[in-house]
């Protein structure tokens, strides 16, 4: 007879999640992530592996849910500019709001393991290109409703807006003066013609 996993899989994965997203992969200890998940060792090894492919696992999570909110939020606003000024706003205003920051999951592991280890690397890259063609399909909306220019180098405007959204997030975590934010991003979104 096959024992019966005495847990539920999701929610242990989003608590696991949330752990790893505020302190990182070397600083959270499978103690800490037994503790939290209210699971013993054995059944976080039986159901996820070790420590990496629980991380692996929450990464890939979070990666999806955080395409799919901002493809949502893209999608949801008529005018395109508006839409990518509302996503810039909601991020900036949100870290303000916080004591602590805690960043975007997939930015800190482009910081802490990108740089060490290939498979992360290739994961953080993918949903950095995946954002990517997310913005592209906006601008292409934009651009087709006739609110944007149709001259516009939709790709590389994309990518450069990715690039500004991960740099304005790493910066948004040591809380700098809120006028220097607020004047790169406006003209970061003035790129959007």
């Amino acid at each position: 007879m096959v024992r019966q996993r005495g847990f539920d899989k999701e929610k242990a994965l989003d608590i696991a999640m949330e752990l790893f997203w505020e302190k990182g992969y070397a600083a959270t200890s499978i103690s800490d992530l037994t503790a939290i998940m209210g699971i013993q060792r054995p059944s976080l090894y039986a159901t996820f592996g070790d420590k990496e492919k629980l991380f692996e696992a929450a990464l890939r999570k979070y990666t999806n849910l955080h395409a799919s909110l901002i493809r949502t939020k893209l999608q949801n606003t008529i005018s395109v500019k508006e839409a990518f000024r509302n996503l810039f706003e909601e991020l900036i205003e949100k870290e303000y709001k916080n004591k602590v920051s805690k960043g975007c999951f997939c930015i800190n592991t482009i910081v802490e393991l990108a740089p060490h280890d290939e498979k992360f690397e290739i994961l953080t890259r993918e949903h950095e290109m995946y954002l990517s063609v997310i913005f592209q399909e906006t601008l292409l909306k934009g651009i087709k409703s006739g609110e944007l220019e149709s001259n516009l180098d939709v790709k590389a405007l994309a990518q450069t807006l990715v690039v500004a959204l991960i740099g304005i997030t790493v910066l948004l975590k040591s809380h700098p003066e809120r006028s220097f934010v607020d004047k790169s991003v406006t003209l970061i979104l003035s790129l959007i013609k």
